[in-house]
């Protein structure tokens, strides 16, 4: 008897992570509020372990191909990771990379707890050449905001030849469209606020790991630190993450309809696309045209956040933090739910206000 056919990621995004198949059984896992369990078990407290997470990150893990943690935040996952390396250790980074996680690395190196290094992750051999004595490797790809991507394959394999961690935030991709661990990363973070999550209504993070010693010890970590999802954060995770195939291929059409649009508006002086997924970069002449453009929006929200079904656009330079290599005027936008239409009638009359003000 032939062995049946795998299941699609997109099957598994919505099957994966739910209770046996039992008659008056819920088809979800409740959210289970309990801060201490019957002694004797796995569980034994609330800041070890709790089913809402637990159905939360069985579904994450198997659609990256590794174990699951779930993190209060994508900080608090970021910050665990780091956690593996012992002190002075020296992190290999992309120059351009979410003000949070740059922010957390250079705080580190500030108190000596490690040495960072910033590359251009797009020059492979630079990133092979820095990756050399490094304990670590960290990537993201696409980058956030300038939407860089790196050659996974020739990175990945350079920086465990020479003994690094390979770490790959995969926020804006998500495991639909990029698996680093298949690539021979041994870490994924995310951010599950953004495309995992999904509705703007959760704040959490989440770690994937090839390695069970990996897994071990940010287990520890998470429990030690105390930063761990609350139940309902979890519930509602995992909610997002069944429909993730259908909003981020909605996302997807949409942005990639709207490309052809931004290249031939005068306004915009240079369009970045990394080739999938739902986030666009307009470059636009200087930081008052783009302040301009970002208030005039109507359908749009001006938000700093991203992945929700409702499109939101921000120039990032904004932020202080921000790296001074991305330009003043450069406006990231996260492409929603809405129709194509809309979205791109709004775009085309603010940008052409934003050009020509009253």
């Amino acid at each position: 008897m032939a062995e049946p056919r795998p299941l699609d990621i997109s099957t598994r995004a919505v099957t994966v992570g739910r209770p046996a198949a039992e008659p008056d059984a819920p088809l979800n896992v409740p959210v289970v509020l309990a801060s201490t369990y019957g002694a004797g078990g796995e569980a034994e407290y609330g800041r070890y372990a709790n089913p809402s997470w637990t159905a939360f990150e069985d579904a994450l893990g198997d659609l990256e191909g590794g174990r699951c943690l779930a993190f209060a935040s994508g900080m608090a996952a970021i910050a665990a990771v780091l956690d593996l390396l012992p002190a002075g250790a020296r992190v290999v980074a992309p120059r351009h990379s979410y003000t949070g996680t740059i922010a957390q690395l250079r705080d580190s190196a500030a108190r000596g707890r490690l040495v960072l290094e910033l590359v251009d992750i797009t020059d492979s051999a630079a990133v092979v050449a820095a990756t050399a004595d490094a304990a670590m490797l960290w990537i993201e790809s696409p980058t956030n905001p300038a939407l860089e991507v790196a050659d996974l394959a020739t990175v990945v394999p350079a920086a465990k030849a020479a003994g690094a961690i390979v770490v790959v935030d995969n926020t804006f991709a998500t495991p639909l469209l990029q698996r680093p661990l298949e690539a021979g990363a041994d870490i994924v973070v995310h951010s599950v606020t953004k495309y995992l999550a999904g509705h703007s209504d959760v704040l959490m993070g989440a770690v994937v790991v090839a390695d069970r010693s990996h897994h071990d010890a940010l287990l520890s970590t998470r429990g030690l630190r105390g930063a761990i999802p609350a139940p309902l954060e979890a519930f509602l995770a995992l909610r997002g993450l069944r429909t993730l195939p259908v909003r981020l291929e909605r996302a997807q059409a949409t942005a990639q309809a709207l490309l052809p649009r931004l290249e031939a508006h005068p306004v915009v002086e240079e369009v970045r696309y990394p080739g999938f997924g739902g986030i666009v970069s307009i470059v636009l002449a200087d930081a008052a045209i783009a302040d301009d453009f970002v208030a005039r929006v109507r359908l749009w929200r001006h938000a700093t956040s991203l992945g929700g079904v409702e499109s939101t656009l921000e120039r990032r330079r904004r932020w202080p933090a921000e790296a001074p290599t991305i330009p003043e005027g450069l406006v990231r936008l996260s492409v929603g739910l809405e129709h194509p239409d809309d979205l791109w009638a709004d775009l085309d009359a603010a940008l052409t206000k934003a050009a020509r003000p009253a």
